[in-house]
């Protein structure tokens, strides 16, 4: 798929400022959008609220880096963190056609990818049709998802096209679906690996039974029903795959532990979730191998039984 940035008609200026810390920047800017299904940032604030007046906007994140680690540190301002950003206040001031209107300002999230100054469609849309000069703004970018990166036509295509790619974003998307790759290679590894296990367990109950072939047409005979002969060979299964749930549930818990605090420290905007979707997944394995173990059990000794019989 592909979409455009679409880039402002109009003069734009910005004043910043944080009461709490008595600063405050001013400076002139510009704003592009692109559609919001290439967003990399949550949307759930994404929308242009045109009585309230309150533009979203998203900034590149290494912005707030060159602001902190440079600018900030050269003056002995406060650095601000991403948590901080709400509140910050934005005035904005758009001029354009002979007219000037105030706004105001929100940082809505932060972009690892697009390094611009974004603000929803739905206002640039407007915006360019009240101040911008031109009756049609046209596009200055193009912002292209490809469902296979690592094709060499693809960058063919773009060399023989004169057509230029932001930094190196082409050689993240190669590198992004390697890794989609080899989860995939790991994730069919570990269904056949479980599938495999299935069948051991299955194979040992079945050869315990039959090495007790004897003794189950024994208890048979003296009145003992098949159900009841079923049932310790069932509790074994049950038993033993409850075991593997929560073997998975504390060693999937820890390995969380470890590997969500690295993911936190290099992608502080990444929502790490909760493992109820993990626990809901291992409980209907559970139910579902408990089940097909238990049927494959009396279905065994019901054929002991009409064998004897």
């Amino acid at each position: 798929r592909m979409g455009v940035f679409t880039p402002s008609g109009f003069k734009v200026f910005a004043g910043l400022g944080m009461g709490s810390a008595g600063m405050h920047l001013s400076t002139e800017m510009f704003f592009e959008s692109v559609p919001d299904e290439f967003v990399d940032a949550r949307l759930d604030k994404w929308q242009y609220d045109e009585n309230a007046r309150i533009i979203p906007i998203i900034i590149p994140r290494n912005y707030l880096n060159l602001y902190n680690f440079g600018y900030a540190q050269s003056r002995n301002l406060p650095k601000i963190t991403e948590g901080m950003t709400s509140m910050l206040s934005i005035d904005i001031q758009i001029q354009g056609n002979g007219r000037t209107e105030r706004y105001k300002g929100n940082i809505a999230g932060f972009s690892n990818r697009l390094n611009t100054i974004l603000v929803p469609q739905s206002f640039m849309t407007q915006a360019n049709k009240m101040y911008a000069s031109d009756a049609e703004t046209k596009a200055s970018r193009l912002i292209i998802e490809v469902n296979n990166p690592a094709d060499s036509s693809i960058a063919a295509y773009f060399q023989e096209k004169k057509y230029e790619t932001e930094d190196n974003k082409l050689d993240a998307g190669k590198t992004t679906y390697f890794l989609r790759l080899i989860v995939g290679i790991v994730l069919g590894v570990g269904v056949f690996i479980s599938l495999l296990s299935f069948y051991l367990l299955m194979l040992s109950v079945y050869l315990l039974l039959q090495k007790n072939t004897d003794k189950l047409e024994n208890l048979l005979l003296i009145g003992y029903s098949p159900a009841k002969i079923a049932f310790p060979y069932q509790v074994l299964t049950v038993g033993l795959n409850m075991a593997v749930l929560l073997s998975a549930v504390i060693l999937v818990s820890v390995m969380r532990g470890f590997y969500t605090g690295m993911l936190s420290a290099l992608f502080p905007q990444l929502e790490t979730g909760t493992i109820i979707p993990a626990l809901i997944v291992g409980v209907l394995l559970f139910l579902g191998v408990s089940l097909i173990n238990s049927t494959l059990i009396k279905r065994k000794v019901w054929s002991v039984w009409t064998c004897k019989g």
